[in-house]
């Protein structure tokens, strides 16, 4: 799931959680040569970097790149050559102060887990499956995936690159990777927090 390719120097969105307006789940794309003015996260916001590099005051971010910024930080986004990047914003839990950067591991990819967060509240992490694997991951307060490569079959659907699911507490994934295999984005966390900080107005 992805926006089409952008004409201008800005922005375009692809928002898969349309029901949420403010506290937005969406999927950006910038063309070359985007630029944003400074703003702050007033609710905090999640990002993971799917094509390109996405860039801010503070360095450069490849694809596989994965950060939060929580509520009260500011940044001046950009990217030179363009990039598509996952954001999820007004998603942090009251008290929740903890800015991470995560850039993709140098070392040899293959099957396995990496964790990227936890907290105890929720867990972030990147799964990679080989190709035909049979796929179970439990879930008992609610489960976020993005499909970063690969592609992945779950029930009658097939999620490619880009492909989103979002699951309730107590639908656990049952998924069979495809022949090139997939790499999953997970967060397991319930879908919205009892104490997720509320929106102004």
């Amino acid at each position: 799931m992805g926006a089409e390719p952008s004409r201008r120097r800005g922005p375009t969105h692809a928002v898969p959680n349309r029901r949420e307006v403010a506290r937005a789940t969406s999927i950006v794309r910038y063309a070359p040569r985007s630029a944003f003015p400074r703003h702050t996260h007033g609710g905090g916001e999640e990002i993971v970097v799917l094509e390109g590099v996405f860039q801010d005051e503070h360095g450069d971010y490849p694809a596989g790149s994965y950060f939060r910024n929580p509520p009260g930080t500011s940044h001046v986004p950009a990217s030179a050559e363009g990039c598509t990047i996952f954001v999820r914003l007004w998603q942090f839990r009251e008290g929740d102060d903890q800015q991470i950067v995560r850039r993709p591991a140098k070392e040899a990819s293959g099957p396995g887990a990496i964790e990227l967060f936890d907290d105890g509240a929720e867990r972030v992490r990147i799964e990679t499956f080989a190709a035909g694997a049979a796929v179970t991951i439990a879930n008992l307060r609610g489960l976020e995936g993005l499909v970063l490569d690969g592609d992945l079959r779950i029930a009658d659907v097939t999620l490619t690159s880009q492909g989103w699911v979002r699951l309730p507490a107590g639908d656990n994934l049952h998924a069979v990777a495809g022949p090139s295999g997939a790499t999953l984005w997970v967060k397991d966390a319930p879908l919205i927090h009892k104490d997720v900080l509320q929106i102004p107005g």
